[in-house]
């Protein structure tokens, strides 16, 4: 038999007692091992929290006024309306607006009658511009025109009413009044009936229009009514008696040029009208504080000139009214 068949019984033979060659050995690596690297750390970055812009105005600072000198504008406006007949007592919604707006826009904050008192009276921590808005004679456009404008610029008026008024055609009604007292509002006498000769009457009339006007308008309304407001401005020395006498703590004239009040006017407090021919720039003139010059109007139109006219007499514009 040749060797090589030799090779390959034994090789079959081998197979059949299932004896298979040994593997051939796995190297094994020596030494210490290495730790593995460390995988990288994601870092994700934040979303930014978006965040209102400051306002660049500043909080304005109270400062002290008084006692006796302060300044303090009182402005006095009538209707808020567009006249049928061209009169000085109404001032067109979209003027009264432009003017509130320059006011906002210069500072300006409408402070009570209380704290005017209070800074005449003692001295007191007023708004770097302080100012006061009133409203005579209780129409109805104080509601419907001028309350929804002064609410848009953050401003809060004095109503002063006169007793006979309130819910007549045109006027005030109770509801109203209470709705702009309950936003912050205040309301003043303006006396019973408005009689064109005030200062005139003799004392049992006047001190009915002073002093029972403010009782009745307290019971009527169930509001505080700490301040009368003279009809057409007009008063004496026994008409301010009687305001004294009442309890008032304060009284308003009408034909003031200046923001100047003290102890000497306590009870003739200085307003200034703002009449129907008066824009936003002349309104300026009462103002003792200016500001940006910037935020006024470019142009200002300039009134027509009206045909001059016999003025219908101011008492027969008003209703009267048995309490």
């Amino acid at each position: 038999m040749s060797l090589r068949r030799v090779f390959l019984v034994a090789a079959l033979a081998a197979a059949g007692c299932g004896v298979l060659p040994a593997p051939a050995p796995t190297p094994t690596a020596t030494g210490t091992a290495l730790p593995p690297s460390p995988r990288p750390t994601i870092t994700r970055t934040p979303t930014p929290t978006l965040s209102p812009t400051p306002a660049n105005t500043p909080t304005p600072i109270w400062t002290p006024q008084g006692p006796d000198n302060v300044q303090v504008p009182i402005l006095l406006y009538h209707h808020i309306a567009v006249s049928p007949i061209g009169s000085r007592y109404y001032v067109r919604p979209d003027m009264f607006d432009a003017q509130l707006k320059l006011l906002r826009a210069w500072g300006y904050q409408t402070i009570s009658t209380k704290l005017l008192v209070k800074a005449i009276t003692q001295g007191a921590l007023l708004p770097p511009h302080p100012l006061l808005i009133t409203f005579d004679d209780a129409n109805e456009d104080n509601y419907t025109a001028a309350y929804p404008i002064m609410q848009k610029y953050g401003f809060t008026g004095v109503l002063y009413l006169p007793y006979d008024y309130i819910g007549t055609p045109n006027y005030l009604t109770v509801e109203q009044i209470k709705t702009m007292a309950a936003a912050g509002w205040e309301v003043g006498s303006h006396s019973l009936t408005h009689t064109a000769n005030f200062p005139f009457l003799d004392p049992p009339a006047l001190r009915a229009e002073v002093v029972d006007s403010r009782q009745k308008l307290t019971e009527l309304l169930g509001l505080p009514i700490l301040t009368f407001a003279y009809p057409f401005g007009d008063n004496n020395s026994t008409a301010v008696d009687y305001v004294h006498f009442a309890g008032y703590i304060a009284a308003m004239g009408a034909t003031g040029f200046t923001a100047n009040q003290g102890k000497g006017n306590l009870f003739v407090l200085q307003r200034c009208e703002i009449k129907g021919s008066d824009d936003v720039k002349s309104m300026t003139r009462f103002l003792p504080w200016l500001g940006d010059p910037s935020f006024l109007p470019t142009s200002t139109p300039t009134p027509t000139a009206r045909p001059s006219r016999t003025p219908i007499p101011t008492y027969t514009q008003y209703p009267t009214r048995t309490p």
